[in-house]
C-alpha cells in the first residue's frame, strides 16, 4: 500500500473513535493533526484534545494509538500530544507503550 492510500486507512479507522463527551469522531473534531506516513509505514501526527484540561486526554491518546495500530501497513507512530496542560506526561507514556 502506497503512502497516501495508508493515510487515508488511517483517517478511516479514526473516523470510528468517538470521543465520549461529545459523540464525534476524532477526525471530524480535528483532533487529530498534521498525520503523515511515510514510505516505510511510518505515521506521525499530533494529537489536540478539545482542551488544555480535558477529562479523557489520556484513553482518548491510547484510543488513537491503538487505532492506528490496528490499521494494516503501519510499522510504527509517533504521536506528539500539544495543546494539553499534562501534555509532557501523556508523550512520555504514549513512547513508553510503542
Amino acid at each position: 500500500m502506497d503512502s497516501e492510500a495508508l493515510r487515508e486507512a488511517i483517517l478511516a479507522r479514526l473516523s470510528a473513535v468517538m470521543d465520549p463527551e461529545t459523540g464525534a469522531d476524532v477526525v471530524r473534531m480535528r483532533l487529530v493533526e498534521d498525520l503523515t506516513v511515510d514510505e516505510r509505514g511510518v505515521v506521525r501526527y499530533t494529537f489536540r484534545p478539545s482542551s488544555p484540561l480535558c477529562p479523557i486526554a489520556i484513553p482518548l491518546a491510547l484510543s488513537i494509538r491503538q487505532a492506528v495500530a490496528e490499521v494494516e501497513g503501519v510499522a510504527r507512530q509517533e504521536i506528539t500530544v500539544v495543546g494539553y496542560i499534562r501534555a509532557k506526561e501523556l508523550n512520555a507514556l504514549l513512547r513508553e507503550q510503542c
